[in-house]
C-alpha cells in the first residue's frame, strides 16, 4: 500500500470520527443544525475516500487522477466542515466564501472521479 493510500485512509478516519462528534453536537445542541450539513459531509466523504482508495487499489481508477479526486473530497469537506463548525462555534467564517468554495472543491472532486474512472487502462 503506498504511502498515498495511507494517508488518504488516515485522513477519512478523522474525518469520519469529526463527523459523528458533529453528529452527536448537533442533535444536542440548540440551533446547530449548521452541524449537521457539517457532519453529513464529512461522513460521506470519508466514507468516499475509502471507496476511492479500494478502487484505486484495484486499478478502477487512473492511479494520478484518482489520488486528485479523493485529495479534494479532503480539502472540500474539510473547508466545507470547517466553515461551518467555526460559524457555529465562534460566530465567523474561516475565511470569506470558504463554505462554498469546499461545495465547488468537492463537485469538482466528483467530477474528477468520473474522469479517472474513464481513462483508467482497462
Amino acid at each position: 500500500m503506498t504511502l498515498a493510500f495511507r494517508l488518504l485512509i488516515g485522513l477519512a478516519g478523522l474525518m469520519g470520527a469529526a463527523g459523528v462528534a458533529l453528529a452527536a453536537a448537533s442533535a444536542h445542541g440548540a440551533d446547530a443544525s449548521r452541524l449537521a450539513s457539517a457532519s453529513a459531509m464529512l461522513l460521506f466523504h470519508a466514507t468516499a475516500i475509502l471507496a476511492g482508495v479500494a478502487l484505486l487499489a484495484r486499478g478502477l481508477l487512473h492511479g494520478g487522477i484518482g489520488l486528485v479526486a479523493a485529495f479534494g473530497f479532503v480539502i472540500g469537506a474539510t473547508l466545507f466542515a470547517g466553515d461551518l463548525t467555526l460559524r457555529q462555534y465562534a460566530g465567523h467564517s474561516l475565511f470569506p466564501y470558504a463554505a462554498p468554495t469546499g461545495g465547488t472543491v468537492m463537485i469538482l472532486s466528483w467530477l474528477v472521479v468520473t474522469l479517472a474512472a474513464v481513462v483508467a487502462k482497462r
